[in-house]
């Protein structure tokens, strides 16, 4: 049967009424409230269930797979424009930065090395399988999407699922463990900004009931009365993605042996596209506010078609490397929360290690959290830091994002995973270096009573 726009309609249709369900629920049954669940995996969790690969009750078209390609694009344009490119990092920042960056560059490395000296001659896996750790962890939802789409795309055809598989688990991960740590935490003395161990009525319910407390969600630059300002900057976004698959096929024309990711394209042609802004001297003509809403709610959507496109029987291929896999993960994060932390940030390591732990595991939303339950009042600066040191991290989580597929692809996989591991160790080796580190129970940096400034980390 001939894919149609109905059959659009149908899908969008099904996966937003899930996802309003999942709010619901987030909104009112306690056990959603207490593992933080975002109704994007909620939503994508019951489109699984409810979908043609288990119940088959909801009749998804055979493309929803396709959509996640499509979606991390958009997300990966809207960043392009709507990042930030400036900013100086403090002291603080730079210890962040290293335990950030390296933190990250070693999973990716650790795990591709472990794919390919370990699962892929024990197991028969193959060698790139051992990188769905870091997509999926440490990369999270958006990550599965680019580098699983850019995997099957070469004929790959378990990539995205397992992606995806490695980024829910990594969630539930990250929630679970998250909120123990912060108990331990506050129950210890440990957590120093810290009152009751409650989360805001709004963090657990996901409503934000006070029409005061409730954040704009951009700002219109132009009037209506030319154009909606919404349409203007899905426009520029959507039409960005169509100038990325065009040069991408002009590419691919011309030398048919190369293959470069759409979201990577899209990204390159978003910069592109906002440095001619500022050529024209229209560097305001975009909201940045309003294009990452766009962005988030095109992640939102990525991740329930994403959860509700996976093969199950693609996964039970993989259950026993699958659970060692996992298994590692979270001990390599285990190990970077209680041995790491304490050795870069000294006294007041819970919260940043907190933080750490629950984007390493999920992604920073679910970092801050976390972090919110330990200290809820922002006082330790951990996301200040952050901020700051998302400038010099920012490269690597992009880079790695393009370069991870491009290497697999390339056939180079062991090699790519060697390098990242080397970095890692200079980047963390750097904070040693040039003395950034207090030592474990040292002061540290970030004093718990120092005042809160406006941070611009959550992009």
């Amino acid at each position: 049967m001939d894919y149609t726009p109905y059959d659009l309609l149908m899908d969008v249709g099904w996966i937003s009424l899930l996802m309003v369900i999942g709010n619901i629920l987030r909104n009112r049954i306690r056990v959603f409230q207490q593992l933080l669940l975002p109704a994007s995996i909620t939503a994508g969790l019951l489109g699984l269930l409810f979908g043609p690969e288990v119940l088959g009750w909801i009749g998804f078209s055979d493309q929803i797979g396709a959509y996640t390609t499509l979606l991390i694009a958009v997300v990966f344009a809207a960043m392009a424009y709507s990042m930030n490119l400036g900013g100086t990092v403090t002291k603080g920042a730079r210890t962040m930065w290293s335990y950030s960056t390296g933190m990250f560059m070693a999973q990716w490395g650790l795990f591709i090395l472990i794919g390919v000296y370990f699962f892929a001659p024990v197991f028969g896996t193959e060698d790139w399988f051992g990188m769905m750790l870091p997509v999926g962890f440490v990369g999270g939802f958006g990550t599965a999407a680019a580098v699983g789409s850019s995997l099957e795309a070469a004929g790959a055809t378990a990539a995205s699922s397992l992606g995806f598989t490695a980024a829910t688990v990594g969630t539930l991960a990250a929630i679970v463990g998250g909120v123990i740590v912060a108990a331990w935490g506050v129950r210890t003395g440990r957590a120093s900004g810290f009152t009751d161990g409650q989360l805001p009525d709004e963090m657990r319910t996901g409503y934000i009931e006070k029409m005061e407390d409730r954040p704009s969600i951009g700002r219109a630059t132009t009037n209506p009365s030319a154009i909606e300002p919404l349409a203007l900057h899905a426009g520029i976004v959507i039409f960005t993605v169509l100038v990325a698959y065009l040069v991408n096929g002009l590419i691919n024309d011309i030398f048919p042996a190369v293959s470069i990711p759409l979201f990577a394209m899209s990204f390159v042609i978003g910069l592109l596209g906002r440095g001619l802004l500022t050529v024209t001297k229209r560097p305001e003509y975009l909201d940045k506010e309003t294009v990452s809403t766009i962005s988030g709610a095109s992640t939102d959507y990525l991740i329930a078609f994403g959860i509700a496109s996976i093969v199950p029987a693609a996964i039970a291929d993989y259950w026993v490397e699958l659970i060692i896999l996992f298994v590692l993960g979270v001990i390599f994060c285990v190990i970077f929360l209680f041995v790491g932390a304490p050795v870069y940030f000294g006294k007041h390591w819970l919260e940043r290690g907190i933080f750490g732990w629950g984007w390493a595991t999920a992604a920073v939303a679910t970092g801050i959290a976390l972090l919110k339950m330990v200290d809820p009042k922002q006082k330790s600066g951990t996301l200040n830091e952050y901020g700051l040191a998302y400038v010099g991290f920012a490269p690597f989580e992009i880079g790695m994002t393009i370069l991870a597929p491009i290497a697999v692809l390339a056939g180079v996989t062991a090699g790519f995973g060697w390098i990242s591991l080397i970095v890692a160790v200079v980047v963390l080796g750097m904070a040693f270096v040039f003395k950034w580190v207090p030592g474990r129970g040292g002061k540290g940096t970030g004093a718990p009573d120092s005042p809160p400034t406006e941070n611009s980390s959550v992009t």
